[in-house]
């Protein structure tokens, strides 16, 4: 089955709110508002290219670029039959579109609910690439710096093995500093 990626819009997400105590599957929604048309192209007129969308995406958070299938659009449902997205109200908030993952997109690669993110170099407003961008992989600007006080999308949970080593080690500083201090 061929998906048409001209239906898509690629865009920046400019922020992020949690949804309240709103849930869908038991993960949390966030309300994303993203720019999907930008002031390269000629028919920019502010915020009319701004929609909100409403996402249990464990990975987006702001300044990042994604793929957004508008109203209208259809995208891959998980029964493998295409599915038309429309406008509506998810946990109270209005929802314009919905974020894409790999699957949905027909690219190899990637996980199920998880929204793909794009390299800086994908303009956004543009239609997205027909295959998953490779890191490093031609022809890609460096890209900007994200702000330092962003969390990372993941935080790696420590093994027991690994708690054990890093307390023994905390263990054996203090007791070096210990001894060089009973030494002066």
């Amino acid at each position: 089955m061929s998906i048409d990626l001209s239906q898509y819009k690629v865009g920046i997400i400019l922020s992020l709110e949690d949804c309240g105590k709103c849930k869908s599957g038991g993960k949390a929604l966030r309300a994303c508002k993203i720019r999907v048309g930008g002031t390269d192209n000629d028919n920019y007129d502010g915020d009319s290219d701004i929609v909100s969308v409403v996402t249990s995406a464990p990975n987006v958070r702001e300044f990042s670029r994604v793929v957004v299938a508008m109203p209208g659009s259809s995208v891959l449902a998980d029964n493998g039959e295409m599915m038309e997205v429309k406008k509506a109200t998810v946990g109270g908030v209005i929802s314009e579109g919905m974020l894409c993952d790999s699957i949905m997109l027909g690219w190899t690669g990637g996980a199920k609910g998880v929204a793909v993110n794009l390299p800086d170099s994908i303009e956004v407003g543009s239609v997205p690439p027909s295959s998953k961008p490779r890191p490093n992989g031609g022809g890609e600007t460096e890209s900007a710096p994200i702000p330092e006080n962003l969390p990372g999308l993941f935080e790696k949970k420590l093994t027991k093995e690994e708690k054990k080593k890093l307390a023994a080690e905390r263990k054996a500083k203090r007791k070096a500093a210990k001894e060089a201090k009973a030494k002066e």
